[in-house]
């Protein structure tokens, strides 16, 4: 890591969600003693509270193609905010989501820090679902399976633009690992995208290692550093039972965990945002407490 100064920013956000609870998440991984764990691992921890969210039950909303769009692209220009300054300031950030919407927020705040210095930034999004559908090809209309889409340029101006440019990554820039659960016009998204996509079988077919050492290798190609885009509900809910959006067949503890350790070795991420922990379907805050594991072991803890 090139900073040892960890900026912790918590987006209680679940307008994108079709499920209520994963606005506790942020407050469930701090519980799991994420600051404390970071602070073991040597990092100066500054905790920056949580973005501003409306809460749905203090909003009109009528069936949308886009759920929530304005409220939500609103907190993830806040959201932007937060991020682009902790990181201008050499600060590594760490989102608290919240459910995936907000990562058009936090994207746009690091990518735009890169694009202020002539830069360019890469992604990683490990997620079991692809979270490219646009308005006009969302099942739900619920944004938390858009906001992929919006980061390389696709949909409403509303989150394509946030931080005033588009897009936040190029597509070749872009890698989804752990994909189980696409919708069919959504699928198309993905391969027209031109972003590497990893399902699980290509998990199990090639292991972990490969996938890592490719998703890397494409992430930072031309690029000064990779960002990070964690969903919960990529691991299997075995190990990860209080997520938004649960899937059968996903990552295992260990794979999880060697996915991050090798993104530490690389010594290229320079945020990470983990997301959709929901302690209303959890067990004795289980899913969280693996959601702190898991960023301990993306910033730098080994098992010797």
């Amino acid at each position: 890591m090139q900073t040892r100064i960890v900026s912790v920013i918590g987006a209680p956000m679940d307008l994108g969600a079709g499920r209520r609870g994963v606005d506790m998440g942020p407050s469930a991984v701090r519980a799991a003693n994420l600051n404390s764990r970071l602070a073991s691992l040597g990092y100066e921890v500054e905790d920056m509270g949580n973005i501003a969210v409306v809460q749905p039950e203090s909003i009109s909303q009528k069936p949308d193609k886009a759920r929530y769009l304005p409220e939500i692209a609103a907190s993830c220009a806040r959201l932007a905010r937060m991020v682009e300054k902790a990181t201008s300031e050499g600060k590594f950030p760490i989102i608290l989501g919240g459910d995936h919407s907000i990562a058009a927020g936090s994207i746009a705040g690091v990518s735009r820090h890169y694009r202020k210095a002539k830069q360019k930034l890469g992604l990683i999004w490990i997620d079991a679902h692809a979270d490219m559908n646009t308005p006009a090809t969302s099942p739900s209309g619920n944004v938390h399976g858009m906001p992929l889409a919006a980061t390389l340029g696709m949909g409403p101006k509303e989150l394509t633009h946030i931080a005033g440019f588009s897009p936040k990554v190029q597509p070749a820039n872009a890698v989804l690992i752990g994909l189980r659960d696409v919708d069919p016009l959504e699928s198309r998204n993905v391969k027209n995208s031109g972003v590497l996509a990893f399902t699980m079988r290509d998990v199990d077919e090639l292991g972990m290692r490969a996938v890592m050492t490719r998703a890397i290798a494409a992430a930072s190609n031309s690029t000064d550093g990779i960002h990070l885009s964690f969903d919960m509900d990529s691991v299997d809910p075995d190990f990860a039972p209080g997520v938004g959006t649960p899937v059968p067949g996903g990552l295992t503890y260990r794979e999880a965990h060697l996915a991050m350790e090798i993104l530490s070795d690389s010594q290229l991420l320079r945020s990470i945002e983990i997301v959709e922990v929901n302690p209303i379907l959890d067990t004795a805050n289980r899913t969280a407490l693996l959601a702190v594991e898991l960023i301990a072991s993306a910033m730098g803890k080994r098992i010797l």
